[in-house]
């Protein structure tokens, strides 16, 4: 997916002048890593905001290509960070849309002779990520590619497919002692912001449904669980007008409910909130029938639990709102406004899931293209 790029390049950080600042010696270092490993020499190294776990920058070499380089921040973890890039690479093997590794000179996944730990990837020109909601076509095109690739995911040689009680998704009897022990905590704070006393308040609500929750659960039937991308999240979808042009930063090989998978992007808060509720489910709707037809062996009970699945996980998550007891660095207003809408939009899907999956169970219900067949009619 590299691409020639149109601009002259620049040139990269100089080599230190006294004073320089830390960003200028980590791109140096940078260089200097691409050239030792990659023998790849950089115009252009321009830091990516973005990245929670790495640095990630853009880079334009010589010759104009574009390329993409993480750097991690640790080596501690670097046998699982490279299990990750092979599992991204055994599914583009298979035609799966996602960004393809650079290997080094000695043909290694990741770099890690040098000073800084990193892995080189293609570029993926003219994108935007999912992470701002999906709307339109997008919809569909989110389910065909996820459909695709849990497909190749479902052959991964870790772990066949199997199917594990539904109930099992979320352990409720946890998170209620989670919430306790957060509302014990909030409590005793000397003093709370705005907020950290909503919060309070929120992690109040979710302790008293979620013996809703847990009842809804316990109708769940059998799903699959299976080998995950693992961080299926709008941040991670790349499209390029309305199509999808890669999914990337798999996380290491395991297994998952795959219904919480599909809920995780298709229950995107801010893609619930963002619509009426008639028309984030009518694309919801389009999400499930363009990933049965890509994924046409996936029981019907996976794409028909994955809006309860999704709407419990929410629920039974603290997150965000344990954020200010547990990290309160990281607090700021990008969070507060997440956490809000995340609590939002899961009170919203429990209150209309009934009428929600039905409307659901009603689509699934009309046949997929005559040469599919459904592995299992379950709930329908």
């Amino acid at each position: 997916m590299s691409t020639a790029s149109h601009q002259p390049p620049k040139p990269v950080a100089a080599i230190s002048p006294p004073g320089r600042t830390s960003e200028e010696e980590q791109i140096t270092a940078v260089a200097d890593m691409l050239v030792l490993a990659y023998g790849l020499h950089p115009a252009d190294i321009t830091r990516i905001p973005e990245g929670t776990a790495t640095d990630n920058y853009a880079v334009v070499d010589q010759a104009g290509r574009r390329h993409f380089a993480k750097v991690y921040r640790t080596r501690e973890h670097l046998d699982l960070e490279r299990t990750s890039v092979e599992l991204s690479e055994y599914c583009a093997d298979e035609g799966v849309t996602t960004a393809r590794a650079t290997r080094t000179r000695e043909h290694e996944l990741i770099a890690t002779h040098g000073r800084l730990p990193m892995s080189l990837w293609s570029y993926v020109p003219h994108t935007a990520s999912a992470e701002g909601g999906l709307t339109g076509a997008r919809w569909a095109a989110v389910g065909t590619a996820m459909g695709r690739l849990h497909s190749r995911l479902a052959a991964h040689p870790a772990a066949a497919p199997t199917l594990e009680p539904g109930a099992a998704v979320c352990d409720v009897a946890a998170s209620r002692d989670r919430f306790e022990r957060l509302i014990h905590a909030y409590r005793h704070m000397p003093r709370l912001g705005e907020f950290e006393t909503w919060a309070l308040q929120a992690a109040r609500e979710r302790q008293v449904i979620l013996g809703d929750v847990e009842c809804a659960l316990a109708s769940l039937p059998q799903l699959t669980v299976q080998i995950l991308h693992g961080d299926m999240a709008g941040p991670n979808v790349l499209f390029k007008n309305d199509e999808v042009a890669a999914i990337v930063d798999f996380r290491p090989p395991a297994s998952g409910y795959l219904a919480w998978e599909i809920a995780r992007l298709g229950c995107d808060p801010k893609s619930v909130l963002d619509n009426s509720a008639e028309s984030w489910l009518t694309g919801y709707t389009d999400l499930t029938l363009a990933y049965r037809d890509a994924n046409p062996k996936t029981p019907a009970d996976d794409l028909l639990s994955s809006l309860r699945v999704g709407c419990a996980a929410m629920l039974c998550s603290a997150f965000p709102l344990s954020v200010p007891v547990e990290r309160p660095h990281i607090v700021d207003a990008a969070l507060e406004a997440y956490g809000r809408v995340r609590h939002e939009a899961a009170l919203m899907l429990l209150d209309r899931l009934p009428d929600m999956e039905e409307a659901l169970r009603d689509a699934l219900r009309k046949p997929p293209p005559p040469d599919n067949e459904l592995a299992c009619p379950g709930l329908l």
